[in-house]
């Protein structure tokens, strides 16, 4: 067996980013940029108001002011200049007129349609309520780095700046099998000896948040030429993932079909729990990892190899979960020789209290959890109160919870 951090040092060498394309903004969404993003344009384009009121010259103050027009956002912009004792009535985002350098809200003057009064505070400093020109950002401005990963903000400003589209990696195609001939569509009727397959679901979903996308997912009987046939006909999948059939068992025919589909195998077994019987192999260009079939191992697995890994042909450079520290909330037991990794409700203080049930087929503590303890291999029985490492399901790229 391997430790879990050289599993992963392995896998990700075996992974290089995909080649580049330019999609629309919205399918950049949850991508990473291949190369630097920059403004073709100033925002603001000229000095808008920030508010409701009056275009003035602030050393005109205290007024009174005539009135000379008004300004509104998707007007014809003002051309005249703003004489001594003028004021234009102008709206939020319009453009303020050629000589005003202040806007004064509409709530501290009266207007009677020919002048306007004083009647509060005032603006105060000149420039107040004016969105100066290219405040933002300029034309040229490199906006977004290379690497950087496109969320709803980034196209925000992406849009602004003038983009109709981002040059992005592609995103990993990933095929997902599950074996098992106890397996049945989720929904489907379950007979006694049968089991629905949460897996695929499951992991269809982790791939998705991660940035990949599932080309295939399906259930695949415990049957050496079957799985054979359904790993070759993953031809067009970056990473293939199986669930189940990765252990030493007589129905456990992951690593025989690997070979037979003319894959050879990086590495196998990992010193962690769950999760020990991990594949990770090749067959030509594409990446195989075969998870364990308990949901629980196929869930911590896929968070700690297989999401990393899609990161990484995604074109993220920084892939792994960083961990962070908090206190037991419970008393643990010492570990063994493998890395535990113990599901557990983390608090707003701080504390991360495991949960009862850790068997590696209890979904529904693994639901009720938002966080792993990580328990280093031979480490001590720890008490509550005690420091401990630990890893957030947001970190981890399972929810926000």
């Amino acid at each position: 067996m391997i430790s879990v951090a050289e599993a992963q040092d392995r896998l990700l060498a075996l992974a290089k980013p995909l080649p580049p394309q330019t999609v629309s903004l919205v399918e950049a969404n949850g991508r990473w940029l291949t190369e630097p993003v920059a403004a073709q344009r100033d925002q603001p384009w000229t000095a808008l108001s920030a508010m409701d009121g009056y275009a003035i010259r602030h050393a005109d103050l205290p007024g009174p002011w005539r009135l000379t027009g008004e300004s509104a956002a998707g007007s014809v912009p003002p051309t005249s200049l703003l004489g001594q004792g003028e004021a234009m009535r102008i709206f939020t985002g319009a453009p303020l007129p050629p000589g005003a350098d202040t806007v004064m809200v509409q709530e501290d003057v009266s207007a009677d349609g020919v002048e306007i009064h004083l009647t509060g505070d005032g603006p105060g400093d000149t420039g107040k309520h004016v969105r100066a020109r290219a405040s933002d950002f300029a034309q040229g401005d490199v906006l977004l780095a290379a690497g950087t990963r496109i969320g709803p903000a980034q196209i925000g400003l992406a849009a602004l700046a003038g983009h109709a589209a981002l040059p992005v990696h592609r995103q990993p195609r990933v095929t997902i099998l599950s074996t098992g001939d106890e397996l049945v569509p989720p929904g489907a009727p379950c007979p006694p000896g049968k089991l629905p397959a949460s897996n695929g679901a499951m992991l269809s979903a982790m791939v998705e948040g991660a940035g990949g996308l599932v080309i295939a997912e399906q259930i695949v009987r415990d049957d050496l030429a079957a799985l054979t046939d359904a790993l070759r006909d993953a031809r067009t999948a970056d990473i293939i993932v199986t669930s189940g059939g990765a252990s030493v068992g007589d129905h456990d025919l992951v690593r025989p079909a690997l070979e037979a589909a003319g894959g050879t195998i990086d590495f196998w077994r990992i010193a962690m729990q769950p999760g020990k019987p991990l594949i990770v192999a090749r067959i030509g260009q594409q990446i195989v990892l075969g998870l364990p079939g308990n949901p629980v191992s196929a869930m911590v697995t896929g968070a700690l190899f297989l999401l990393p890994l899609i990161r990484r042909l995604a074109g993220a450079q920084d892939v792994l979960p960083k961990p962070q520290r908090a206190r037991l909330g419970a008393d643990v037991p010492p570990v063994g020789k493998r890395t535990l990794f113990m599901r557990a409700v983390l608090g707003d203080d701080g504390i991360a209290t495991p949960l009862a049930f850790q068997d590696s087929g209890a979904m529904q503590a693994a639901a009720q959890a938002n966080a792993l303890i990580v328990r280093p291999a031979g480490a001590p029985a720890g008490q509550a109160g005690d420091e401990t490492q630990l890893l957030h399901w947001a970190a981890l790229g399972l929810g926000h919870a």
